[in-house]
């Protein structure tokens, strides 16, 4: 019988998880330039205990599989209860059909969509080069917060959810961390995660809800749906009449890591009105030429999430 240790050591010999195969599908259209090594068909997850389904603890928490598929979390009414905050989210991303495939753990460990890492005519430094052609090329959709020397956006909406909610990753071998570590600071341009060789995620923990939680999510994209974000924000609230009590605001497609917006949860309860508090996400951007159009979106997404927070109830 296959074990976590028995993938584990795959890994670490060149293989790759498959979980929902969506983004290994995309890579390997593009190409073997784009770090794709030998598939674990044969010794891929699926078959293992504890990796699927959503499990509710005693004391209110919950924990996902990383192998759970994103319209289960999107559908779940006790998930929805509970944390609005990531359902909503998963509910928004790519199309029905990708969310019924793919997978929590596949979403947040999945590579970035940067133009020049997937084409075979550019080397980077997430292919083992030692230059970011994008930051002399063609920028309308890079990074506006600039960490490190990678501008490609991080890809997870699921990350940027799940950092709202103060989620835990379970990693084999390893006591949970923060969801944020998954990726650090973003100053490593070569990687798109932080787990090492051999590595597997077996899920995440989110804490037990808080009551009287609103929450929104919104994403600006290129078209009406099925589209990357351009700009991506989610918002978690609790108000005492008109004062709000409790705040968390994330955004994503900014960064190459999904950013918690501490200065706009402070500003809030502070007492600063919504449009106020959202412009002070535009304070940490560096944008080019090409695209200072997304600090505009970033501080629009952020307002607007608010708003649908902080008005009569959960909204999407």
């Amino acid at each position: 019988m296959t074990t976590l240790s028995d993938l584990g050591e795959a890994a670490r010999r060149g293989g790759e998880f498959r979980a929902g195969g969506t983004d290994l599908m995309a890579r390997e259209a593009a190409g073997p330039h784009v770090n794709l090594p030998d598939l674990l068909d044969p010794l891929n997850p699926h078959g293992l205990p504890d990796l699927s389904g959503v499990t509710w603890r005693a004391d209110g928490s919950v924990r996902i599989g990383a192998l759970t598929t994103v319209a289960e979390v999107a559908r779940d009414p006790r998930l929805a209860a509970a944390h609005p905050c990531l359902t909503l989210t998963a509910a928004g991303l790519a199309t029905p059909q990708i969310r019924a495939v793919a997978t929590v753990g596949g979403n947040l460990l999945q590579r970035n969509r940067c133009a020049y890492f997937r084409n075979p005519a550019f080397s980077c430094h997430q292919d083992g080069g030692d230059s970011c052609p994008a930051r002399a090329g063609h920028t309308l959709r890079a990074a506006i917060v600039d960490t490190g020397p990678c501008v490609a956006p991080h890809p997870s909406s699921l990350a940027m959810a799940l950092l709202g909610c103060e989620a835990r990753a379970e990693v084999h071998g390893r006591e949970p961390f923060p969801v944020g570590d998954l990726y650090g600071d973003g100053s490593d341009p070569s990687r798109d995660h932080l787990l090492g060789p051999g590595e597997i995620l077996l899920g995440v923990a989110l804490p037990p809800p808080v009551p009287g939680e609103r929450a929104a999510y919104h994403r600006a994209i290129g078209r009406s749906e099925a589209e990357w974000p351009l700009v991506e924000a989610a918002a978690r609230l609790v108000l005492d009449g008109g004062r709000i009590t409790f705040a968390r605001v994330v955004a994503g497609g900014v960064a190459r890591v999904p950013l918690r917006l501490t200065e706009v949860e402070e500003a809030l309860l502070a007492g600063e009105p919504p449009d106020r508090a959202a412009g002070l996400a535009a304070a940490r951007c560096t944008p080019t030429a090409q695209n200072r159009y997304k600090v505009a979106l970033l501080t629009g997404t952020v307002l607007e999430v608010l708003e649908r927070a902080g008005g009569a109830g959960r909204e999407g």
